[in-house]
């Protein structure tokens, strides 16, 4: 009788862990989870500044029509991904386009002293800077997740409840990895 008391406190035990590691991993994804809402948050700031970057850009830059169309077309792009892996290219290319703008923004005194292009620019900047740090935070909670789904005995119970690796946000072109520098 004794033994059979054993062996129900051990699997009781052993169920208790199983449903404490389970509870653990499901924390961590629905933290990361929101870590990549709290990204979207900030490139949604970002998507709504461009139009407003663009149109006060228009009436100074009459002969940078294509620089201002690829802007447009990548915020559009960038706005329209739905997947993780489609908008880390998105967000990549509307990068490189929003650096193109301010590149060709500098070859216009008027625009750079408009307080509206510079109101606007230190949106961005600022923007810019927490689209960064929601990244970072993003990419720890995944480091997170994922450490916890391959590691003993959570791997165990994360292979058995179909748990799946979560994406790094990374960047594809390293000279992305720099905030765009927006001078006026």
């Amino acid at each position: 009788m004794g033994i059979l008391w054993v062996v129900v406190g051990v699997v009781g035990l052993v169920i208790l862990m199983i449903v404490g590691m389970y509870n653990s991993l499901v924390q961590m994804r629905v933290s990361f989870q929101n870590a990549w809402s709290q990204i979207d948050v900030q490139l949604k700031r970002r998507h709504d500044l461009i139009p407003n970057l663009v149109e006060t850009a228009k009436g100074y830059m009459t002969h940078e029509r294509g620089t201002l169309e690829s802007v447009t077309k990548a915020r559009q792009m960038a706005v329209d991904a739905s997947s993780i892996k489609d908008k880390l290219a998105a967000e990549n290319a509307l990068t490189s386009t929003l650096r193109s703008l301010m590149a060709v923004a500098e070859n216009y005194p008027n625009l750079k002293a408009d307080q509206t292009m510079l109101r606007l620019q230190e949106e961005l900047t600022t923007t810019e800077n927490k689209i960064s740090f929601s990244r970072q935070f993003y990419n720890d909670e995944v480091g997170r997740y994922n450490t916890a789904i391959q590691t003993f005995p959570s791997n165990l119970v994360a292979a058995q409840f179909a748990f799946k690796a979560a994406e790094f946000f990374q960047l594809d072109d390293i000279a992305q990895r720099n905030v765009p520098q927006v001078k006026f």
